[in-house]
């Protein structure tokens, strides 16, 4: 009986990568994916959110940078990657 509590410790240590794996990687691989399908699909027109909360709709975009215009005459420059989501509201 002294041989059991080693094997279900060794059980225990080789199950934790695997729930890490679940719990904390795999999840976050797929929000890196949904962000990159977003990135690639940006358009103008489009009326998104920033990472710091801010609603326009794109007016402009290139390979880096995205043009917002949040108000009738008030555009900002913006990172591609600092767009967090299409704005649904």
């Amino acid at each position: 009986m002294p041989g059991g509590g080693s094997n279900t410790s060794l059980i225990f240590l080789l199950l934790i990568p695997v729930v890490m794996y679940f719990f904390m990687i795999r999840p976050q691989q797929k929000q890196m994916k949904e962000r990159k399908e977003l990135n690639d699909s940006l358009k103008e027109g489009m009326e998104v959110v920033t990472t710091s909360g801010i609603i326009g709709r794109i007016t402009k975009i290139d390979d880096k940078a995205a043009r917002l215009m949040v108000d009738e005459k008030t555009f900002l420059r913006v990172t591609r990657q600092s767009i967090a989501a299409e704005y649904k509201g």
